[in-house]
């Protein structure tokens, strides 16, 4: 199995670590426009060979683990150059606009649009991990799009990654997936902000720094070119939630002015609840 992965990142790198230690005939070519990613990948051994778009014909398989601006643009020129049993699927945060730039392309049968809820704040091949996937939930959508026989050869992957499938429409992914991950990526980069320009002022401001800290601004460590991207595709929902969020910061905001720390007091222990929500996700 010849599996051509678009992007050697976190994403596109641990795929390849996982899919060679699950398929023993897989043979895993790189594609990256950064040659230090391809030389890194290939010291590292996430990748056997470099390669390069012109090749994709050869492909059993197509990860495309790259910007979602960039994947819209170069999704319809992959469909174009595979052959018609090679599968097609990208890692994406978003998948209404890369859904809809190929819905009408003679081999969409050929595309499977995924989404793998999974990460780390780091980039680059060198932040590649074994078994990031294990345990975790791959959204798909429009699977009725994908021709079956290329479904199965998707679900054969994703099974033996040991990842969980749920199915989704484009558009509640997208809506969804603005509250549970776009919103805390933008809130940990603006704590980030306002504590760096507070530092400036307040040299030790960083000794007081504790582990609650820490976790809550790990998200502003993560690559901007990845994620810039996904706010312009996401605007409308990502707008949405931060509108109902800062709406929640300034009533909070407004009950201390007030001093009215018994609704505080039960702000908090209702929004405990999460706990119960969240038990077992890690």
């Amino acid at each position: 199995m010849k599996v051509f992965v678009i992007g050697i990142g976190l994403i596109g790198g641990s795929f390849a670590i996982d899919i060679k230690a699950a398929f023993n005939e897989a043979e895993i070519y790189g594609i990256d426009k950064n040659e230090e990613h391809l030389d890194s990948a290939l010291s590292l051994g996430l990748i056997d060979k470099k390669s390069n778009i012109e090749d994709l014909d050869k492909a059993d398989v197509v990860i495309t683990a790259i910007p979602v601006d960039i994947t819209v643009k170069v999704l319809p020129e992959i469909l174009e150059r595979i052959n018609d049993e090679c599968l097609v699927f990208d890692v994406g945060s978003t998948k209404k606009k890369l859904c809809n730039s190929v819905n009408d392309h003679p081999k969409r049968r050929n595309y499977l649009a995924t989404h793998p809820i999974a990460g780390t704040e780091f980039s680059g091949p060198q932040a590649a991990i074994a078994n990031l996937y294990r345990g975790k939930t791959n959204i798909i959508c429009e699977v009725e799009k994908t021709a079956f026989k290329l479904q199965e050869k998707g679900m054969e992957i994703f099974t033996r990654l040991g990842m969980r499938i749920r199915y989704m429409d484009p558009a509640s992914h997208d809506k969804h997936i603005a509250y549970v991950s776009h919103l805390s990526h933008i809130s940990s980069f603006m704590l980030g902000k306002t504590v760096i320009e507070k530092e400036k002022n307040e040299r030790d401001i960083f000794d007081m720094a504790g582990s609650g800290f820490a976790s809550t601004v790990r998200l502003a460590k993560s690559s901007p070119e990845m994620w810039a991207p996904i706010f312009k595709h996401n605007k409308e929902n990502v707008i949405e939630t931060l509108e109902e969020y800062i709406a929640n910061l300034t009533q909070f905001k407004e009950l201390i002015e007030e001093d009215n720390f018994v609704e505080i007091y039960k702000e908090m222990e209702d929004t405990n609840h999460i706990k119960t929500i969240l038990k077992g996700i890690s």
